[in-house]
């Protein structure tokens, strides 16, 4: 099987995933916060790091990073609707509410990653 058949069927599983963390937190936590878009890059990134290291420790194949890092992970997270809820904070002159989104979402999302990865060396 073709590596760009996994990546696309990681794909089609992770945008669904997406759209459903998205619309349980509009139900779940309704606020003008984008909680669907940041939960769904911080499960991401955290998945992302274990994966990557995973990778690296010989735990995960090449098959297995198209499938998951790449198709789902890629999937998941959406930097270009992070990117447009950003511009769409500083357009309603939200500035702080826009600094602290993408100083939040930056940081805690390498954290994550580096946790994953963290994680994924104590196991292998």
């Amino acid at each position: 099987m073709g590596e760009w058949f996994l990546v696309l069927a990681g794909g089609a599983v992770g945008a669904p995933t997406r759209y459903l963390i998205g619309l349980a937190a509009r139900t779940r936590l309704p606020s003008s916060f984008h909680w669907g878009t940041f939960l769904a890059n911080m499960a991401a990134a955290l998945l992302l790091g274990f994966l990557v290291e995973a990778g690296t420790e010989g735990a995960l194949g090449t098959a297995g990073q198209a499938l998951l890092s790449t198709g789902f992970c890629g999937a998941l997270s959406t930097w270009s609707t992070f990117s447009k809820e950003v511009l769409a904070l500083m357009d309603a002159r939200r500035v702080a509410g826009a600094g602290g989104y993408l100083l939040v979402t930056v940081a805690l999302g390498l954290g994550l990653s580096f946790a994953g990865g963290a994680l994924a060396q104590a196991i292998w």
